[in-house]
């Protein structure tokens, strides 16, 4: 490895401290410093209304689609559980801008501060914004998620997350460091705020192999993460759809759910039956195909024909772009299980 002999890496140094010793004051040293830290950071993230969803659950709605230019990659919801002791994030967005305005926001309603993060899984748009919060509330601040979604933040997914958010966003997220979960979750682990509890639920591969659910008990509400989305279609890369039938149908029978709140479009009581109405529309004639021995071009016309499928189109987000792909993705999990 080349190295500069020391005198001229001392005389560098010298150089160096004596123009900063020359700038007209400590208030310009302190505008460069500004100006640094702007060119590598991403510029503020504008203001979303916070919206109470039950006694203890408040919501930042993101608008629908995927990370862009234009929306600075605010697409996923950001939830916090605000009790006696303090606050309880689920899903922290995409980037320190994001998490940095959900905080501005928490502000109009609580003083309290956040006790800790849950992650409900891998994709970036859910635990980026992880950076604003320690940054506001300590870097020890706890972090919970499954150890295989804390891994692959460690690992390759979380670099790819972070650099491809950056490229989508056009720099928006610029400066948002990785701060993975830092401590392991479990089905079943509970977190109390004191007049409020968190439940957490975990039933295998639904959209990702580490998929939490959070049920905030007192209120009847249930954070599904993307297990289940409102008018949107799911990414379904590492997921499967037997699976997150499962995962749906564990979660009613565990859980005294009133309202449904995930991390893509609006809460309310219907978001299962939407988010199962279409999958099964996909996976059904899939898997029907494949006993029946046809191609895999056939039952993407059994599955576009179908009419919980079709009556679908208009209204869900990465349609055009998506449902080829998803159908696909149903196809082979459906030989599997008939393997």
């Amino acid at each position: 490895m080349f190295r500069l002999p020391r005198r001229r890496l001392l005389a560098g140094g010298t150089a160096a401290f004596t123009a900063l010793a020359t700038l007209p004051g400590l208030a310009t040293v302190r505008a460069f410093a500004a100006g640094v830290e702007a060119f590598v950071k991403g510029p503020p993230v504008p203001d979303r209304p916070l919206v109470q969803v039950s006694p203890h659950v408040w919501v930042i709605r993101a608008p629908d689609g995927f990370p862009t230019p234009q929306n600075q990659g605010m697409m996923a919801n950001i939830t916090f559980v605000v009790g006696r002791e303090g606050v309880i994030v689920v899903d922290s967005g995409a980037s320190l801008q994001i998490g940095e305005m959900a905080i501005r926001m928490l502000r109009t309603v609580t003083n309290r501060p956040v006790v800790g993060i849950v992650n409900t899984h891998y994709h970036g748009d859910h635990w980026l914004g992880n950076h604003a919060f320690a940054e506001a509330f300590g870097e020890d601040l706890p972090r919970y998620a499954l150890p295989e979604t804390r891994a692959a933040i460690l690992g390759l997914e979380g670099s790819a997350w972070q650099s491809a958010m950056v490229k989508w966003t056009a720099q928006a997220s610029a400066g948002t460091r990785i701060v993975a979960p830092n401590r392991d979750a479990a089905h079943g682990d509970e977190l109390s705020l004191g007049d409020v509890r968190l439940r957490l639920h975990h039933y295998g591969r639904a959209h990702t192999p580490s998929d939490l659910s959070v049920a905030v008990v007192e209120d009847g509400v249930m954070c599904v993460g993307d297990v289940m989305m409102d008018r949107r279609i799911a990414n379904m890369d590492d997921g499967s759809y037997l699976g997150t039938f499962e995962t749906m149908d564990r979660l009613r029978t565990d859980s005294d759910t009133r309202i449904w709140l995930p991390a893509h479009g609006e809460p309310g009581p219907g978001v299962p039956v939407w988010q199962r109405t279409l999958f099964e529309g996909i996976y059904e004639p899939c898997a029907a195909a494949v006993k029946a021995g046809r191609s895999i071009e056939e039952a993407k016309a059994a599955v576009l024909a179908d009419p919980r499928v079709a009556s679908r189109a208009a209204e869900t987000k990465g349609w055009d772009s998506n449902i080829g792909k998803y159908i696909s993705l149903a196809y082979l999990e459906a030989e599997q299980a008939d393997f």
